[in-house]
C-alpha cells in the first residue's frame, strides 16, 4: 500500500511512489533512475499498489490488528494483516520483522513469502526481496501477481528489460490484466519508450471499471510527451480540476526542466567540439 504525501502540487495522486515519479522524471532527463522506494508498482506490487485508507482509517486498523496480532503472534492470518496495516501507515522495517517471524512459520507459504517480498521492497532491500519473491512460486505453478511484483522491484533496481520480461510472462498467464499492464507501462516510461507506455496504459484503462490509478498514470505519460490539455482531460476524470491543473502545470514544469537539461548538454557539447 502507498502513503498518500500532501504537497503543494499533489502529483503523486498520478502514480502510487513518489520515488516511482521522481525515477520517471530523472529518466526523462537521461539520467540513472530510482533509488528508493515507497511501494513496489508496479499494481499489485510496488510501482502502483492499491490505494490505502486516508490516515484516521490506517490508524484504527494498525491498532485493531497489532492488538489481534500480540494477542496471538503465531497466528499467519493475523500477521499477514497487522503488516498491511504497517505498510499503509509506512512503518516498513516493522512490517519486514512481522512478515520473516511468520515466515519462518510457514516457510513455504506462497501467501506469506509474497507479501514478506513485497515489504522487503518496500524497505529498499531489492535482493533479498526478490530472493524471497523467487519461492513465493515454481516454474511449473507459475504466479502472476507474483511475476508483477518481481517486475517492479526490477524496476525499483532500474533493471527495466528484465522487469518487462517479468510482466510480459505474466500477462500470458493473465491476458489483458489491468494491473500487469499499469505496471508494464510505467516500466516502459521509465526506460524512456513513451509511446509503448502510452499505448500500454491505454490498454490498461480501457478496462471497465477503470482504476483511478491507471487513468491518472496514464495522464503523467501523456503529460511527459507535452500533451499537457489532453493529460489534464484524462486526469479531471478522476481529480478535483484544481488538483488536476496544478498537475499539469508540475508535468509542464518538469519538461521545461528536461529542455534547460538538454540545451545545457548541447551547449557543453559545442565548446567541446
Amino acid at each position: 500500500m502507498c502513503p498518500t504525501v500532501r504537497a503543494k502540487v499533489r502529483l503523486p495522486r498520478l502514480v502510487c511512489s513518489a520515488a516511482l515519479l521522481a525515477g520517471i522524471a530523472t529518466a526523462m532527463a537521461g539520467c540513472q533512475t530510482l533509488g528508493d522506494t515507497t511501494a513496489a508498482a508496479p499494481q499489485d506490487s510496488l510501482p502502483i499498489a492499491a490505494a490505502g485508507n486516508n490516515g484516521i482509517d490506517a490508524r484504527r486498523d494498525l491498532d485493531a490488528y497489532g492488538q489481534q496480532y500480540r494477542a496471538d503472534p503465531g497466528n499467519v492470518d493475523k500477521a499477514l494483516q497487522y503488516a498491511q496495516a504497517l505498510r499503509r501507515a509506512g512503518q516498513r522495517a516493522q512490517a519486514v520483522a512481522v512478515l520473516e517471524k511468520a515466515s519462518m512459520e510457514r516457510p513455504r507459504d506462497r501467501v506469506v513469502l509474497g507479501a514478506y517480498g513485497r515489504a522487503l521492497a518496500e524497505a529498499g532491500n531489492y535482493d533479498q526481496a526478490l530472493e524471497v519473491l523467487d519461492r513465493a512460486h515454481t516454474p511449473d505453478q507459475p504466479d502472476w501477481h507474483i511475476l508483477s511484483a518481481q517486475g517492479a522491484v526490477l524496476d525499483q533496481m532500474g533493471r527495466h528489460a528484465d522487469a518487462q520480461r517479468h510482466y510480459l510472462t505474466a500477462l500470458k498467464i493473465a491476458p489483458e490484466e489491468p494491473s500487469i499492464l499499469s505496471n508494464l507501462g510505467l516500466s516502459y516510461a521509465l526506460s524512456k519508450n513513451l509511446r509503448e507506455a502510452e499505448a500500454t496504459l491505454r490498454r490498461a484503462a480501457a478496462h471497465t471499471p477503470v482504476d483511478p490509478r491507471v487513468r491518472q498514470n496514464l495522464a503523467l505519460v501523456v503529460g511527459l510527451q507535452g500533451r499537457f490539455a489532453e493529460a489534464e482531460t484524462i486526469a479531471r476524470a478522476d481529480l478535483p480540476p484544481e488538483e488536476a491543473a496544478a498537475n499539469a502545470a508540475y508535468l509542464r514544469q518538469m519538461l521545461a526542466r528536461r529542455k534547460d537539461l538538454r540545451d545545457t548538454t548541447r551547449s557543453a557539447r559545442a565548446d567541446v567540439n
